[in-house]
């Protein structure tokens, strides 16, 4: 019998500690997620405050004027460039700053360190409103020191207008993954490193053979971060050209919140861009699960 009612204890002491933390988690992620999946598939028109209010099923209407939309796949195509920069962009160059900093093949790491992680901690508002001034118009610095050299040059963002963002989330996030990558390389057992030397293995084959695989785990951390990210991004973009010209700039987040929040709001359309938005993600993610797996090495 005191067993039964230690067991029982036991399963309520492990309820009430799991509670707090699951009533949050829920109120938090999941309940919004539910509730954002099943307002797409309503017809919701935003309350008495916008008209008439309207509420009723509408199934996947929503998900078939988004497919239907070419500023969608405007945007979807933006947001994969942005994935496919941080992932093979800023992952790899993360990952090279890193090793050389850690391997002291430069003086003055902890100035380095620094001066490339600073960007990270800057808001991307302000960074946003500092390259527009700097790129994007025809009175702009990069204009002007263009003129020097060129006194005919003219401000043409139609040319490539995602470029000038390419770039400037390479130089702001490169940083955050330089330092994951510093402090997991201070792990590695340096002995290994410096017996496979002895052995006659030169740095390059102690950086594939060793570091690499040691490191797969980690990658593949950055790699989820770096997608999660880029789905996301929204506020750079917002500062800097808000979707223009034509939408052209235009990513899942800004494409969304217009639909939301800009003229007549279209909640059911939102809500179906976000849940797409998820899908996308964690396709993405057990994409790169499923690459480490076969390719990978172990910790």
């Amino acid at each position: 019998m005191s067993s039964l009612t230690s067991k029982k204890e036991q399963h309520i002491s492990y309820i009430m500690l799991v509670a707090p933390a699951f009533l949050i988690y829920f109120s938090v992620m999941a309940f919004p997620t539910i509730f954002s999946i099943v307002l797409s598939l309503t017809n919701y028109n935003g309350g008495k405050i916008f008209g008439n209010p309207r509420f009723g099923f509408a199934g996947f209407q929503s998900y078939l004027e988004m497919f239907g939309d070419e500023y969608f796949y405007l945007a979807l195509k933006n947001n994969m460039l942005i994935v496919l920069m941080s992932v093979f962009g800023q992952i790899p160059l993360g990952f090279i700053l890193a090793f050389i900093l850690s391997r002291k093949i430069v003086k003055g790491t902890d100035f380095f360190q620094t001066m490339i992680y600073l960007p990270h901690v800057i808001s991307p508002v302000i960074i946003g409103i500092l390259f527009r001034a700097f790129f994007l118009n025809q009175d702009s610095v990069y204009m002007e020191i263009l003129k020097i050299f060129n006194p005919a040059a003219e401000f043409r963002l139609n040319d490539n207008p995602m470029l000038p963002v390419l770039i400037i989330m390479l130089w702001m996030y490169t940083g955050g993954y330089v330092i994951i990558f510093l402090a997991n390389l201070q792990r590695i057992d340096t002995s290994i490193i410096e017996a496979a030397k002895i052995d006659g293995a030169s740095e390059k084959q102690a950086l594939f053979y060793i570091i690499l695989p040691a490191l797969s785990g980690v990658i593949v951390t950055c790699a989820i971060l770096a997608i999660s990210g880029s789905l996301k991004s929204f506020d750079l973009l917002f500062v800097m050209t808000q979707g223009g010209p034509a939408q052209r700039t235009s990513v899942l987040s800004l494409y969304m919140y217009i639909k939301a929040f800009r003229g007549a709001p279209h909640y059911p359309l939102a809500n179906a861009i976000s849940t797409v938005m998820v899908l996308i993600s964690f396709v993405l993610i057990i994409i790169t699960r499923a690459v480490e797996k076969r390719f990978g090495g172990k910790e």
